[in-house]
């Protein structure tokens, strides 16, 4: 079974999708389950895992509502209020559906750079385990520090690291980003997704051998058993077309076992998300 671990929709409007900027002005346009599931067949992906895209109940409980209706769509990485009073109720609702299966706020876009160490915000993840959720991480190079101790907080929670925390890959700096990242991947209960890396360079000059430093990185600090692909289609085809970019993750670990391979490619989401 090979898993796509991150991936959009949306129905564009400007006022909703306002970080989609002129220069990302191709998926400036409607993206649904439909177009997915034709991209996917090229490259023999099986199943999805969608994520929100929007921070809102409505975004979650519409992804949800197409899950309903797209086997494909394997699971949902919704929203909730997680700094509310009220979302135990909010999360005792949504842990019914087989398919939510874990939750994200996009704490890159909060100008408070500890943000994520905030009281109200850890009260709400520390809810998540008592439903088997995951909670995504959506942080920049510079938060991981913040993110080291944001996990340690949570020692039996389930986390995913989105697009290995966006280093700086057009500069190729690899410090402190390195550092930080393997020190994160000491804690067991971290994957980490080899994904967002092409919004992370010069859409029209970047090469495969820019991400290979990265992710060496990545594999040998978390290992195969927790490194999972994503796609962050349609964000990716900026720079990038999905085949491309499965091509690009399937070449580089080409050099490992079956097993491995397999586990990056599809078990890692399985186990991770506790797909149905």
């Amino acid at each position: 079974m090979k898993i796509d671990a991150h991936h959009h929709y949306w129905i564009y409007t400007p006022e909703e999708y306002d970080w989609i900027g002129d220069d990302m002005a191709t998926i400036r346009r409607d993206y649904q389950p439909v177009d997915l599931q034709e991209t996917i067949r090229q490259t023999g992906i099986d199943g999805v895992v969608t994520v929100q895209a929007r921070q809102s109940l409505e975004e979650t409980d519409w992804l949800l509502g197409m899950a309903a209706e797209n086997d494909f769509m394997r699971g949902v990485v919704g929203w909730v209020p997680l700094m509310e009073p009220t979302v135990g109720d909010c999360l005792e609702r949504y842990a019914s559906n087989p398919k939510f299966r874990a939750v994200r706020h996009v704490v890159q876009g909060e100008p408070d750079d500890n943000f994520i160490l905030g009281d109200a915000f850890n009260r709400g993840v520390s809810l998540l385990e008592k439903w088997g959720l995951v909670y995504d991480i959506l942080v920049l190079e510079k938060h991981l520090p913040q993110t080291i101790a944001f996990v340690d907080r949570h020692p039996c929670q389930a986390f995913a690291l989105d697009h290995i925390a966006k280093p700086r890959i057009a500069e190729n700096l690899l410090e402190p980003w390195a550092t930080n990242l393997r020190e994160l991947a000491k804690r067991e209960n971290v994957y980490c997704k080899l994904s967002g890396m092409v919004s992370e360079v010069d859409p029209a000059s970047w090469t495969e051998a820019q991400f290979h430093p990265y992710m060496q990185t990545v594999l040998a600090a978390f290992g195969p058993k927790r490194v999972m692909f994503g796609s962050d289609w349609p964000v990716c085809l900026v720079g990038c077309e999905y085949a491309r970019w499965h091509a690009v993750v399937s070449g580089f670990i080409s050099q490992l076992s079956d097993d491995e391979q397999a586990r990056i490619l599809g078990d890692t989401a399985i186990e991770a998300y506790s797909l149905p």
